[in-house]
């Protein structure tokens, strides 16, 4: 359902500033000398184009998320992109596509747009089967990470941090084409879950989604003794509320935002 085409700079920014609001999509919530390290630019260069993009209202600070015991000091300053950035970057299609399904939903309800969604994702599903049948959940959570970047999603890896006795791998995908469609639509964001699951055959959650207003689409994969194997997770029936699922157990397969 989601192929991202080529974006554009902000409308008015120079080929650097561009390049800053670009890299914030793509990784995500960033600190400035993480960008300016990227960029190859002084403390001082970056500080003036995150100061532009933020006059602008293309990016945002927050403060940077800690697990455990933090040490001494003020948490660190992120800077992450705003619904506002996000646009001035090519969504292909969204107001076609919203058109389109307000249609089929009027029309035959909105489990035809979870079928739409579903079959829409069987193509994807079928091109990453191979790429993510070989190693341990850890390779394959990163092999599906690579393969979402291919495609445009800007999507990285790596272990999750515990919550209690659960373990697990944590997919995020920084960039989302048609968030605003999702919006509207969250059937679009529980296929690609329910498709992460049957792919991975272990239990995933969706924490966290662009649609509802995140930073970015964070997915958690559950590390599980006895996983079905690919293509073996079963759909969970679950109920959304603000666009988090609930807790998924081992059996369930775990796939609704």
């Amino acid at each position: 359902m989601k192929n991202v085409r080529s974006a554009a700079p902000a409308k008015g920014d120079g080929p650097t500033k561009g390049q800053v609001a670009r890299l914030i999509l793509e990784l995500g919530p960033s600190t400035a000398a993480t960008l300016g390290s990227r960029l190859g630019l002084t403390p001082a260069a970056i500080r003036r184009h995150l100061d532009n993009l933020l006059a602008e209202g293309l990016i945002e600070t927050r403060t940077a998320r800690t697990y455990g015991n933090r040490g001494r000091g003020r948490p660190a300053r992120v800077f992450v992109i705003t619904d506002a950035g996000r646009s001035a970057f090519e969504h292909a299609y969204d107001d076609l596509a919203t058109s389109a399904l307000r249609f089929l939903a009027e029309t035959a309800g909105p489990e035809a747009v979870a079928e739409f969604a579903r079959r829409q994702l069987a193509d994807l599903e079928r091109r990453y089967a191979p790429v993510v049948a070989q190693g341990d959940l850890a390779e394959r959570v990163q092999a599906l990470a690579v393969a979402l970047s291919a495609d445009g999603y800007a999507a990285s890896a790596g272990p999750a941090p515990s919550i209690g006795t659960t373990t697990g791998e944590q997919l995020c995908q920084h960039h989302c084409p048609v968030a605003h469609v999702a919006a509207e639509f969250p059937q679009l964001c529980e296929a690609e879950t329910e498709a992460f699951g049957r792919l991975l055959g272990t239990p995933v959650q969706r924490l966290a989604t662009i649609a509802h207003g995140d930073g970015i689409c964070t997915t958690h994969v559950t590390h599980v003794t006895h996983a079905t194997g690919v293509g073996k997770a079963t759909r969970a029936k679950t109920v959304i509320k603000h666009g988090v699922s609930p807790e998924i157990t081992a059996e369930s397969g775990g796939l609704l935002t």
